[in-house]
């Protein structure tokens, strides 16, 4: 059961990520980002990555929220 709740979350976050994702790094080049006014020493791919696992949190917590606060309420009313 607990599986399933945590599938409910991450599966539509792990989505909005890669959506995210795509439309993100279609206008902006990993190699031109500063990180407080300096170049950020990156390669590409680690760039890609720590910016779909940032992605990916933002839209569990958000997908987690949801959850939480759809839940019924505790005196029965729906």
């Amino acid at each position: 059961m607990l599986i399933r709740k945590v599938l409910r979350i991450t599966w539509p976050a792990f989505l909005a990520a890669s959506l995210l994702q795509l439309v993100v790094f279609a206008m902006v080049d990993p190699l031109e980002l500063h990180w407080f006014g300096r170049e950020l020493a990156w390669s590409r791919q680690a760039v890609y990555a720590t910016g779909f696992f940032v992605f990916w949190c933002a839209a569990m917590l958000s997908s987690a929220l949801t959850a939480l606060l759809g839940r019924p309420d505790e005196d029965g009313e729906r």
